[in-house]
């Protein structure tokens, strides 16, 4: 979890992050005590409590450094924007997501365990973090929203329902396919299901795209937040 580090903070502190994240990521929020931290970093547990006063704000502070490195691939939005259908706008924005968060499989363990084990009051670093991808990735399908297909469906709805995909890939795919297919099949049956195909597009006309040059200006403002 090379991401963590930071030149602002001491060597001490560095460790601590580092412990707890690679903790946390394999056991969870309850899975972990101070002292399994500090042993792992090397220092007592009166050190973890000057830097941090409750074991709650330490994880906080290991899954706000994680979701720092949430970055979108400005070739990929660029995709999105030159789809000349809407089956095709979607499989990008997965493929967009899916590669942006499935990079970081301890970022996704921490997701996992955040939803079970924490309450309401992690939402704001959440929406902080995410919120943005979200926005980015919904206006890039915007010129989709009209269709047929899609229509009473908002395109925030539709990034989320991937996100959930991706966030719970893993833990589904160890359970029930053994080892056999991939997110790009979760995906798939997801766009069967919504009924969203090509001929199915045929009649419809094709909305105005964004530009390959707007797609970079929006990463370099997602990479600047």
């Amino acid at each position: 979890m090379t991401g963590i580090s930071s030149p602002e903070r001491g060597p001490a502190a560095e460790r601590i992050l580092l412990s707890a994240a690679e903790l946390f990521a394999r056991f969870g929020y309850n899975g972990v005590s101070t002292r399994d931290i500090a042993s792992g970093a090397g220092v007592n547990e009166v050190t973890i409590y000057r830097h941090y006063p409750r074991k709650r704000d330490l994880y906080l502070a290991v899954l706000d450094a994680e979701l720092q490195q949430v970055k979108l691939r400005g070739n990929l939005l660029a995709q999105i924007a030159e789809a000349t259908s809407g089956r095709v706008a979607l499989e990008r924005a997965f493929e967009l997501i899916a590669e942006t968060l499935m990079s970081k499989p301890e970022l996704l363990r921490l997701l996992q365990f955040s939803t079970l084990e924490l309450g309401e009051d992690i939402d704001p670093l959440l929406r902080k973090h995410l919120g943005q991808l979200v926005e980015v990735v919904a206006h890039y399908l915007d010129p989709w929203a009209a269709s047929a297909e899609t229509r009473g469906t908002t395109t925030k709805a539709v990034v989320l329902t991937l996100i959930a995909m991706v966030v719970s890939y893993s833990s589904l795919h160890r359970l029930f396919l053994n080892g056999g297919s991939g997110a790009d099949a979760m995906f798939k049956a997801y766009a069967d299901l919504c009924a969203i195909s090509t001929d199915r597009r045929q009649s419809l006309l094709s909305p105005g795209q964004q530009s390959a040059g707007e797609a970079a200006t929006d990463q370099a403002s997602y990479s600047n937040r």
